[in-house]
């Protein structure tokens, strides 16, 4: 049972096991050759931009050479009393680490000596040194009072392929295999010995600092496809934008304009933030979608590489963190499975169309959702993907909607106009959908015919009956269609519906039931529009019963039709031929599956052809449950003529006229029915639910043809009831007015 359920699980959806995987493939391949990389890039720098700025660090303050002092000291280069004189400042305030950004590699006088006595005597100087690049034209070194006293990082930055800085140094990886402190961690280092706070080795990729675990950098973490991971990188989480940290001019510092312990206890970086020292660059921060955002000078991003150290160290705030590829798979699967399982699931909407409102929002549903949940991981630090997994999940929607797209010509083909769209749904789903070929399977069979409609048509011209066909199948076809019915066949006036095939439900008979009584009252804007247009009612009889046939597409290659065969088809148009109008006859096998929620008005035994022994059948007058629908009958009031009007009557034997002519006369009448007394009471009475063919005599002429159905009721004097199933216009009208007559 388990098994089968899993397989029955298993072809339902088969299109979502069979895209979403390979669509997952797919997009990791893409993913591998880097063609999705700039994208995540750009998410990750949107969500940086969207994320609530964090507060300023104000262990960290920067003094920031910009254009006024360039044009205060008159020069660009500034000789070495200036930055002896501003360090012999910044000194004076007692801060925990003072970080020069500036290259001293060479004397620039006056004042070299002097800045050399300010190296020597201010042990938490930290200098620079470039040892990124070429020997000869790249690599600059520190100032030699500050090398010897290993006082001096290095300030290289990791720029992305995109002119971007998101990660940042730990250390500096040497060809020779040397590691060299950045000037961040240098600075972070030193600040953090205050709270005896050391990095301690954890393994070959992790160390521990304070509360904080930092991991190393890997070629594919995150968005980053075989990038460079060369040293010993971690992820930049920003605190902000540019000038997010306390920052003073040089003057500021040198004139005094500035409180005497502005600097105390504090992290003081010394560099430059003008335009024209060239030392900006691009961050998450320094563009968006609509514009272009101040860039960040290299000092700034050193504050923060400093800042994320120690408030990681310290507070134990959170560094960017991410998946270990294996999830990140399973992630970009589930968002795959999400967009091919939601096309799936609204295959039907709005027919096998290509394309549906419903599907289109259903994607961008889930699209919001993806953004939503990886933008509400991102506040918590998480660096999740959201390209891939979009990717994935649009295009496995797009390869859904093109194959049932491309397959859906060819069911049509097969099963007409009047299908559902489940059932053209279930046909995708099934590669043998098209052969030919059938199965046995036990369905729910149900057929209507119009009470004498036959007549009726041949008095009218052809364009008239059609129009009245085509009106009244539109009606049926809207009712069955939304009982989930297969309509197999329209044969003139008469529906041969399917319920449990092809598709194939536990609630087929019920289903059924209600359809029919649906059905009938329909019948009720059908002969109001029949009013209209100045014609007679019409009156429909249902058959419905339950058994085994044998359904599939039947024909040639050719020509095929979807069909069912069986003795179980045959004797439902039996039980049909008993009813009257308005009038729904089920077999003993269709009321045992429905259950107690069917109303029975009455039952009967019958004898149909083809049937060796005798089968009941029951006359549905509503059905409970969520369906809660009434069959209502209005009760004929026979009234007794004052003078009987003679007849003559033939039996009908199938559509043949009987050769037995028989006398009799009309005693009562009523809206739709008539007693009829024969020539001798109580002899040679037809029996009941047979069709009778009669012919009026008024004033010695001979009435055109007036259809009935015999009815089980019985009658005194051996008389006999009929329902009028086709009647004449003028037979109809002088009926009418007599009934008319009679009752005033």
């Amino acid at each position: 049972m388990l098994w089968n359920k899993c397989t029955y699980f298993f072809s339902q959806w088969y299109g979502v096991w069979i895209t979403a995987p390979s669509i997952t493939v797919l997009v990791i391949l893409l993913r591998f050759v880097g063609l999705v990389q700039f994208w995540e890039w750009r998410t990750y720098d949107a969500y940086m931009r969207m994320r609530p700025l964090e507060s300023p660090d104000n262990r960290i303050a920067i003094v920031g050479i910009n254009e006024d002092d360039l044009r205060a000291i008159g020069q660009s280069i500034f000789p070495d009393a200036v930055y002896a004189k501003l360090l012999n400042k910044l000194k004076a305030m007692s801060p925990k680490v003072i970080g020069l950004d500036i290259y001293r590699d060479v004397p620039v006088e006056p004042g070299y000596q002097e800045l050399v006595e300010v190296f020597e005597s201010t042990p938490n100087i930290v200098g620079i040194k470039k040892v990124v690049g070429d020997r000869q034209r790249d690599v600059i070194e520190a100032p030699p009072a500050l090398e010897k006293n290993n006082q001096a990082g290095a300030n290289d930055l990791k720029v992305d392929s995109d002119k971007r800085i998101r990660r940042g140094y730990l250390l500096v990886t040497l060809e020779n295999g040397e590691n060299v402190w950045s000037f961040a961690s240098h600075i972070a280092l030193r600040y953090l010995e205050n709270f005896d706070i050391s990095l301690e080795k954890v393994d070959d990729e992790k160390f521990q600092l304070g509360k904080a675990v930092l991991k190393q950098f890997k070629a594919n973490d995150g968005g980053y496809v075989r990038a460079d991971a060369g040293g010993y990188l971690i992820l930049l989480n920003y605190r902000g934008p540019t000038r997010h940290f306390e920052t003073v001019s040089m003057m500021d510092i040198l004139e005094d304009r500035v409180p005497p312990d502005w600097g105390s206890d504090r992290i003081i970086l010394i560099g430059k933030v003008g335009e024209s020292s060239k030392d900006l660059f691009s961050t998450p921060y320094s563009s968006s979608l609509i514009r272009t955002l101040e860039p960040m000078s290299g000092v700034e991003v050193h504050a923060n590489i400093i800042s994320q150290l120690i408030s990681s160290a310290l507070e134990g705030r959170s560094l960017i963190k991410i998946w270990a590829e294996p999830f990140e798979w399973i992630w970009i699967l589930f968002w795959s499975g999400i967009g091919s399982a939601t096309t799936w699931k609204w295959r039907t909407t709005g027919g096998v169309s290509y394309f549906s409102i419903w599907k289109v929002v259903a994607i961008f549903a889930a699209g919001g959702v993806l953004f939503t949940s990886t933008y509400i991981a991102f506040l918590w630090n998480w660096w999740l993907p959201v390209v891939p997994p979009f990717l994935g999940m649009t295009t496995s929607a797009v390869v859904i909607t093109a194959y049932i797209a491309r397959t859906a010509q060819d069911i049509r083909k097969t099963f007409g106009r009047y299908l559902t769209d489940e059932v053209v749904a279930t046909l995708l789903e099934s590669p043998e959908g098209l052969k030919l070929g059938g199965e046995r399977r036990e369905i729910t069979i149900l057929t209507s015919d119009l009470r004498g409609f036959t007549a009726t048509s041949e008095r009218l011209p052809p364009e008239e009956v059609v129009k009245i066909l085509n009106f009244y199948l539109g009606y049926m076809a809207d009712v069955i269609t939304k009982y989930q019915g297969t309509i197999d066949e329209f044969m003139g006036d008469g529906i041969l519906v399917l319920f449990g095939a092809p598709i194939t439900r536990e609630d087929d008979p019920t289903r059924a039931v209600a359809c029919a009584i649906d059905m009938q009252l329909a019948m009720e804007p059908v002969n109001k529009q029949m009013k209209e247009w100045g014609l007679s009612p019409l009156e429909m009889g249902i058959g419905i019963n339950t058994g085994e046939v044998v359904v599939g597409n039947i024909g040639s290659l050719k020509r095929t039709k979807y069909g069912i065969v069986g003795s179980q088809v045959n004797l439902t148009y039996r039980i049909e031929s008993y009813t009257t109008g308005g009038q729904i006859l089920i077999s003993g096998t269709t009321l045992n599956e429905v259950g107690s929620i069917i109303e029975i008005n009455g039952e009967k035994e019958v004898m149909p052809k083809g049937v060796k022994q005798p089968i009941t059948i029951y006359d549905v007058g509503g059905l409970g449950g969520k369906y809660n629908l009434v069959l209502t009958k209005e009760e004929e009031i026979y009234l007794p003529l004052k003078e009987a009007i003679s007849l003559h009557y033939v039996v009908l034997d199938g559509k043949n006229v009987g050769d037995c002519l028989k006398n009799g006369s009309l005693v009562k009448l009523s809206e739709k029915e008539a007693e009829i007394q024969g020539e001798n009471s109580g002899e040679n009475i037809p029996p009941a639910l047979i069709n009778i063919k009669l012919n009026f005599l008024w004033e010695g002429k001979e009435s055109d043809d007036v259809y009935g159905k015999v009815l089980e009721k019985k009658a005194e004097n051996g008389n006999f009831y009929i329902r009028f199933t086709a009647k004449p216009p003028d037979v109809a009208a002088k009926l009418e007015s007599l009934y008319k007559k009679l009752q005033s």
